[in-house]
């Protein structure tokens, strides 16, 4: 877990410097025609963190973590024109994410942590306010694997991996992400959510699916 933590901040890390080397500093495209107060760049590169407020809903009452677990969001974006002259692109990336959830069975408390390295997959579109504020809407997907989490099981006090047992979850998850950033100057702040369609649980006969309120906020370069 250290080494994957390690290996993410220095993606964070490099991605200015990448930015740099890809095209002059101050490098922009002419301004699109619908659009007067702005030059678009053809690649932007972005930093983000921030939290996560997490939720699993599960027909297995054991597994069920209704209840909204913290956890901490960071990762690093990189965002692509589709068209020139355009101000829609595509962005994807890799965050680590931390989610779960908590409630009680048979009167004991449970809670699980579920910590995934998630790519997002998402169109953004940008609304110009003026030549530095603007608004972006976007939505998409994201595809995740469990690198790690714990379930606490309070009644029976053990402690067990979320992700290698038959009584925890699968590692892969999948779903979709729709959201909305502002950006001033290059100040960047985002909410979104993430809504699991992939079923995690072990079980054939019930369903696990995780769900995601984020907010953060960083740099675009």
């Amino acid at each position: 877990m250290k080494r994957m933590m390690i290996v993410l901040m220095s993606l964070v890390l490099t991605l200015p410097a990448l930015a740099q080397y890809g095209r002059p500093r101050y490098y922009r495209r002419p301004p699109v025609v619908h659009s007067p107060h702005r030059t678009y760049t053809d690649v932007y590169y972005g930093l983000r963190i921030g939290a996560a407020f997490a939720t699993v809903n599960s027909d297995d009452r054991y597994l069920d973590g209704g209840s909204m677990k913290t956890g901490l969001d960071v990762g690093a974006v990189v965002g692509f024109q589709v068209a020139y002259r355009s101000p829609v692109y595509f962005e994807t990336g890799l965050s680590y994410i931390e989610k779960g959830g908590k409630g009680h069975y048979e009167g004991a408390k449970f809670s699980y942590s579920l910590d995934y390295l998630q790519v997002p997959l998402v169109m953004k579109y940008m609304i110009d306010v003026d030549r530095m504020f603007s608004i972006q809407p976007y939505v998409g997907g994201y595809l995740a694997l469990g690198v790690a989490g714990k379930i606490k099981d309070f009644g029976h006090r053990q402690a067990y991996s979320s992700f290698d047992s038959k009584e925890g979850f699968q590692r892969f998850d999948g779903g979709i992400r729709i959201g909305c950033g502002i950006q001033y100057d290059f100040v960047y702040a985002e909410l979104g959510y993430d809504f699991g369609l992939s079923n995690i649980s072990h079980d054939y006969f019930d369903t696990s699916r995780t769900g995601a309120l984020f907010a953060t906020v960083g740099f675009n370069f």
